[in-house]
């Protein structure tokens, strides 16, 4: 099989670089994520990144349109939802699930958010196939192979002196031939992939909590939760936004950013009510969309078992225990 030795890897990331807006995983102020590559920054392949590459798709602030008002007229001026091509190297399993998380929401059920789908359309994914499992990743208990990533354009397998890479569509084997140059024959095998020994039960479980919304079991469940939304802002799956103003001389611009369901304000209206007002509610919300939901409305969990909220949580709220919880108690 075709790839690229360890030694040759800065080699051809240059060559990538060169033609496109690169992308790889990177330390950047001592927090793992994807950064434009440097030849001067050595990419992070040892582990998967703390914030995922769900940015570069739905930036955590993004601006859509400006507007002015004289008198009685207004004038609006979209902003253009454009994207240079670029690409993705070395997303993991889990991550490039997720983004197809997020291809159901901004592009599927008969709507398409142009903003999201100009850098989607842009953009070829190389994904990682994960050697081993951190103590955090449960994600072959969603459905997930830690080794293989099928909505990749290619796949890219760690082996012990270099990467073997395959096409898995059709912009991946343009890719491959573009760059067939960079790649040499490796006589290596693909690995295998690696268990998790994290685990999640989670046959019939949608059923059960379509039975629990009322349950005693929530009230429990939260009273550890602080309502500091990190679990939001790191799961590569979590698409809440809230959309602003901002005045720009004499223009106002309209931008979204990321928002959280873990907020007393999210849900909060103009009249003063709020369907969410404890935080009974707002924790309620997280794991029903996460696990209820999604799976109703996609057929996919919303978590892919990355493990990222687990690791971060500063009050230990873990969803595997949730989902034992979940599974222990009468419906």
């Amino acid at each position: 099989m075709k790839g690229i030795k360890k030694s040759q890897l800065s080699n051809f990331l240059q060559q990538v670089s060169a033609k496109y807006s690169l992308y790889v995983p990177a330390q950047v102020d001592g927090v793992t994520r994807f950064q434009k590559y440097s030849s001067e920054r050595e990419p992070f392949l040892t582990a998967n990144t703390q914030l995922s590459p769900k940015e570069l798709f739905f930036p955590q602030t993004e601006q859509l349109y400006c507007y002015e008002t004289h008198k009685q007229e207004v004038k609006v001026e979209e902003l253009a939802a454009s994207s240079e091509p670029q690409v993705l190297f070395g997303v993991r399993p889990c991550d490039m699930q997720a983004i197809g998380v997020l291809d159901d929401v901004f592009l599927g059920k008969g709507y398409e958010d142009v903003y999201y789908r100009a850098k989607r359309a842009n953009t070829l994914i190389i994904a990682l196939a994960c050697s081993q499992a951190e103590a955090t990743c449960f994600c072959d208990s969603m459905g997930v192979d830690p080794a293989f990533a099928p909505q990749a354009d290619l796949m890219m397998y760690e082996t012990e002196d270099g990467y073997l890479i395959e096409a898995l569509s059709d912009q991946g084997k343009d890719f491959l031939q573009e760059f067939s140059s960079a790649l040499e024959e490796l006589r290596s095998e693909k690995p295998q992939a690696p268990a998790c020994e994290l685990k999640a039960e989670t046959d019939g479980l949608v059923e059960k909590l379509q039975k629990m919304f009322e349950h005693s079991v929530w009230a429990e469940l939260s009273r550890k939760c602080i309502n500091c939304g990190t679990c939001t802002y790191l799961c590569p799956t979590c698409h809440c936004f809230d959309i602003e103003s901002k005045t720009r001389g004499g223009k106002e611009v309209k931008f979204r950013c990321w928002d959280s369901c873990m907020y007393k304000e999210y849900t909060l209206m103009a009249g003063g009510h709020n369907p969410r007002p404890t935080k009974k509610e707002r924790v309620r919300q997280r794991f029903l969309h996460k696990l209820q939901y999604m799976p109703e409305r996609y057929g996919k969990w919303g978590c892919v078992g990355c493990g990222r909220c687990i690791d971060k949580c500063p009050v230990n709220l873990d969803i595997t225990k949730v989902i034992r919880e979940l599974r222990e108690v009468e419906a």
